[in-house]
């Protein structure tokens, strides 16, 4: 069983910065890939930033050079450092753990709320 745990979403003001953590627990190998999704009110879950066991990143072109995707294999951790954050960013964080064949296992944090004001 794998369990997927955010925390470090919060109301932050414009041009702010947040660090969300995902901690997974279970049979996670270092080769899956760990990625932040997203879903604002009314809209569709989009990829944010994901990381693959190698360190390759990929990023939304609305967040690039705003935000960085890290991991920690031994810690089984991902992590999202977001600075000059906007009101767009605001939505619902999700973290994304996945085997490189999804169909392996595709495994879902409950999320964490981020909210940036004006």
């Amino acid at each position: 069983q794998v369990q997927l745990v955010e925390s470090g979403g919060g109301l932050v003001q414009l041009g702010g910065s947040l660090r969300l953590s995902c901690a997974a627990s279970g049979n996670i190998l270092s080769i899956y890939r760990m990625g932040w999704y997203r879903q604002a009110p009314g809209k569709q879950r989009e990829l944010v930033a994901s990381i693959t066991s190698g360190g390759n990143t990929n990023y939304a072109n609305s967040v690039k050079g705003r935000f960085t995707i890290s991991r920690d294999n031994a810690q089984n951790t991902v992590y999202l450092q977001m600075n000059g954050l906007k009101p767009d960013d605001t939505a619902v964080y999700y973290c994304n753990v996945r085997h490189p064949t999804a169909a392996l296992g595709n495994y879902w944090g409950k999320g964490t709320l981020v909210t940036v004001s004006l």
